[in-house]
């Protein structure tokens, strides 16, 4: 069975409602925003996977796709000294992934606990949340309040909630809020 068949199923067990839709290969965040069904009420999220400097400890952050990433922000409210990108392996090895694939879902498959979940609190909004289903040619999309209500206890992975701020604009710009 498929990543995606897997992931189907287990959130049909869960009895949470979701609406699926099957489209070509999304590998970019623009891709996943230009999905005709990329509404004003759904975030899309970008998934990352870091790591520790020496590969031991994992972390999936996830933010808005507008955010910039920098990893000193991250670094610190996790209390790590030095995050970098996990090499792509490790999609592999730690979630059964391939590159483009990576979504919280995928933590059902980290069974022994090897990720941390680490979420912006800038993703909880109104409306609706999107994630791939552990592969890049589907999208499921989950109102808010089911997603953390309902599939993210059910993943085993207690998140930690960060209060990443947006990097100041260039040439007098603001911070946004």
């Amino acid at each position: 069975m498929s990543n995606k068949e897997l992931i189907r199923e287990r959130l049909n067990g869960l009895g949470v409602p979701f609406e699926w839709y099957e489209h070509d290969a999304a590998n970019t965040m623009a891709d996943c925003l230009a999905l005709p069904y990329a509404a004003p009420d759904v975030t899309f999220c970008k998934n990352i996977l870091l790591c520790n400097r020496q590969k031991t400890d994992h972390f999936l952050y996830i933010t808005l796709p507008d955010k910039p990433f920098r990893t000193a922000d991250v670094s610190k409210l996790l209390g790590v000294s030095r995050l970098s990108f996990a090499p792509e392996e490790k999609l592999e090895t730690l979630c059964r992934l391939h590159r483009g694939s990576l979504s919280p879902l995928a933590l059902w498959f980290d069974g022994e606990r090897r990720i941390t979940l680490a979420l912006d609190r800038a993703i909880r909004r109104e409306g609706r949340i999107a994630f791939h289903p552990c592969d890049n040619t589907a999208t499921v999309i989950f109102a808010q309040e089911d997603f953390f209500g309902h599939v993210l206890p059910a993943l085993g992975h207690t998140p930690r909630w960060l209060d990443v701020p947006w990097p100041q604009m260039m040439g007098g710009g603001g911070v946004h809020g």
